[in-house]
């Protein structure tokens, strides 16, 4: 599958939160951050191009539903984010965030109940 482009991953989020969806619901959706219609159908054409969703007939309209999947999607984010900018280490990527002060206590908290859960065998 193709790469999604943020603008495409936008109008994946409302078919994640919400499926099978008309083009008209995905626009009103999306009302708030002023695409345009022909925008809006535009990019779920692209998608459905990609096999990132498909498209079922309902009468005169088509409805849309995700293929992808939400999770294997941030998998795929995660991991080439962590390739480019962390040599795939995890670690670093922590203390970039530790180091600007971007981790508050509920993230320490959570991240040392993450680490006290691995299993160390």
């Amino acid at each position: 599958m193709s790469q999604i482009s943020e603008a495409e991953a936008v109008v994946m989020d409302v078919l994640w939160g919400e499926h099978p969806l008309g083009a008209d619901e995905v626009v009103a959706a999306l009302a708030g951050r002023g695409w345009a219609e022909p925008t809006i159908k535009t990019l779920l054409n692209r998608l459905l191009t990609k096999g990132a969703i498909s498209a079922s007939r309902d009468g005169r309209r088509y409805l849309y539903s995700p293929v992808l999947q939400r999770q294997a999607w941030v998998a795929e984010q995660s991991s080439g984010l962590l390739d480019k900018l962390f040599d795939g280490r995890v670690a670093p990527l922590v203390a970039h965030f530790s180091q600007r002060g971007q981790l508050s206590a509920q993230d320490i908290a959570e991240l040392k109940a993450l680490i006290e859960g691995l299993d160390h065998d």
